[in-house]
């Protein structure tokens, strides 16, 4: 859901027309944005989505954006999101390219979501939802079909900042390799994107980067911030009706701060911050490091 939301409505842009934001073309026009190379996977939720949608009988964007608040409220960690509803029905479809991909550049990137209305920092707060993501698509292996970007993959959490600010060591086992948008990761089973890596490590990203890796509740919150915004996207907030108080509290951080798992240590930090050392007063668990399993 969190995904869907993001490709959905990043389809918008401040001063030219690519699609109308938050407004379910990706459903609406499935037929065409499905197609682009940036939406592999979303198909099945879409399949599972539009039929929702009609026999309720909300908007496709609505679907999304609600859908999407309902399903983080059920993840440890999560903030509550708040939720709109009155989304009309999409007019046009989203063009290729709006949705950034693992494999452009840092300063591509940026670009896209300039254009959309977010900067550097805003980009690094929606990015925190790679904290329960696992990868489809990237590798086509099946063996790493759900290979998952941190090692707590059903916490909303800062263990994703926190290790993928690791050195690398290797690809995943099973899979094929060095793909197009994949890096290699600290920890077997885990599967790292590229972009994250140098996220992490330019001078534009890797200060707000770092400081989700050392805060759960700073992390969650901006998030939240940030996703209002990107629910929002082609709307006007006067016309829509706050649903919020509908969603439930999500559950607790199980983990309120980063860890460095089994088989790490801070001398494995790749430092990317110029203004602030990370600390090392972070715990680690002892112990030889275990394959994390595809979700």
């Amino acid at each position: 859901m969190v995904r869907i939301s993001f490709h959905d409505a990043i389809g918008f842009s401040l001063h030219s027309d690519k699609g109308g934001g938050a407004d379910g073309s990706m459903i609406k026009f499935q037929d065409v944005e499905l197609k682009f190379p940036a939406n592999e996977g979303v198909d099945f939720i879409v399949s599972f989505l539009q039929p929702f949608a009609d026999d309720v009988g909300i908007s496709y964007g609505d679907a999304i954006m609600f859908g999407t608040a309902v399903g983080l409220s059920l993840c440890p960690g999560a903030p509550k999101l708040a939720a709109f509803v009155g989304r009309p029905d999409a007019t046009r479809p989203a063009p290729d390219k709006t949705v950034p991909e693992p494999q452009d550049s840092i300063t591509t990137i940026l670009a896209r979501m300039a254009d959309a209305g977010f900067s550097p920092d805003e980009l690094i707060h929606l990015l925190a939802s790679h904290s329960m993501a696992s990868q489809a698509g990237v590798d086509p292996s099946p063996a790493l079909l759900g290979a998952p970007f941190d090692s707590t993959p059903f916490d909303f959490d800062s263990q994703v900042f926190l290790e993928v600010m690791l050195k690398a060591t290797s690809f995943p086992a099973g899979g094929s390799g060095a793909n197009l948008g994949e890096d290699m990761s600290p920890l077997p089973g885990e599967f790292r994107l590229l972009s994250d890596r140098l996220f992490a490590r330019d001078n534009r990203t890797a200060c707000a980067w770092q400081a989700n890796a050392l805060s759960q509740a700073t992390m969650a919150s901006n998030f939240a911030t940030t996703f209002k915004k990107l629910s929002l996207l082609g709307q006007t907030q006067s016309k829509l009706l706050d649903c919020s108080e509908v969603i439930g509290t999500p559950p607790p951080a199980k983990n309120k701060q980063a860890f460095f798992p089994a088989g790490t240590n801070h001398d494995m930090i790749e430092q990317g911050c110029a203004t602030q050392l990370f600390p090392t007063t972070l715990s680690t668990v002892a112990g030889r490091a275990t394959p994390i399993p595809v979700v």
